[in-house]
């Protein structure tokens, strides 16, 4: 069962899912990820929490863009200056938080065009997690099914 306050603890926990990411047994991690990345998910319902959805925004890779944009049946250019701006790191993401796709329920407007990110996300699958560890703590702070999985990874360490 997820804590009530499992931002707090998420939060309180960095330094202890930066040590285990960092200095942790990759290879042994990576083999129980798909394990617990199910047991994450057969706990959470994404449509209760949409976190990620209010709070964030992927990427959108061209491949993205011009899939949506034929989804919408809009030209890629309009699709970009209606949504989207480049930020720091020169990648496409959406203007505005919520994302302007995430309906009132919680669902996505373009759920089977949505960018890989958003289908990847929050990477609890994959090495990702492991190699990319600043991403990995953000997304522990966002995500209750990433809080999980790294919590569980505490406990087997």
């Amino acid at each position: 069962m997820l804590p009530p306050n499992w931002q707090k603890d998420s939060k309180e926990h960095q330094k202890a899912y930066k040590r285990l990411l960092e200095k942790g047994n990759k290879n042994k991690m990576l083999r129980v990820l798909p394990e617990l990345h199910e047991e994450a998910f057969s706990k959470i319902d994404c449509l209760e929490c949409a976190n990620c959805c209010k709070n964030y925004s992927p990427r959108f890779k061209q491949p993205d863009i011009k899939r949506i944009a034929k989804r919408l049946k809009v030209k890629e250019g309009e699709l970009v200056s209606k949504y989207l701006r480049l930020d720091e790191d020169g990648d496409y993401v959406t203007k505005t938080s919520p994302c302007p796709f995430l309906a009132a329920d919680n669902t996505c407007n373009i759920y089977d065009d949505r960018p890989s990110d958003c289908a990847r996300y929050p990477y609890t699958n994959e090495d990702v997690m492991v190699k990319r560890v600043g991403l990995t703590l953000k997304n522990a702070t966002v995500c209750p099914a990433a809080f999980l999985v790294l919590e569980r990874l505490l406990e087997m360490e």
